[in-house]
């Protein structure tokens, strides 16, 4: 599994905007086992987002999707930037399934 965890600063007063663009047509995400945006309780300008897909490969064919590339044509504008990005590799989890020991 490929695990990304994301935080994103937003431009003030355009969080709310911002994550409804995230969480709009998350559906037809082939390899997404989970896509998460969350609002940071300590910044109002800040969105965190975390990712769970079956492969690196499957996320980054992710981001030619019609539906992700109108996403982020939309919501690009309301972005200040991007403070914190880490990959991680899932082990499993509530509503993942584990992946045998290598």
């Amino acid at each position: 599994m490929y695990g990304l965890i994301s935080r994103i600063d937003v431009h003030p007063g355009q969080r709310d905007s911002l994550a409804d663009i995230l969480l709009e047509g998350l559906t037809g995400l082939p390899g997404c086992l989970t896509y998460v945006v969350a609002k940071d309780s300590a910044n109002p300008d800040a969105l965190w987002v975390t990712e769970v897909w079956d492969s690196q490969a499957s996320h980054e064919s992710s981001l030619s999707l019609p539906s992700v590339q109108a996403a982020i044509a939309k919501g690009r504008p309301m972005i200040a930037g991007f403070s914190e990005r880490t990959v991680t590799e899932p082990l499993g989890g509530h509503g993942l399934a584990s992946e045998p020991a290598s």
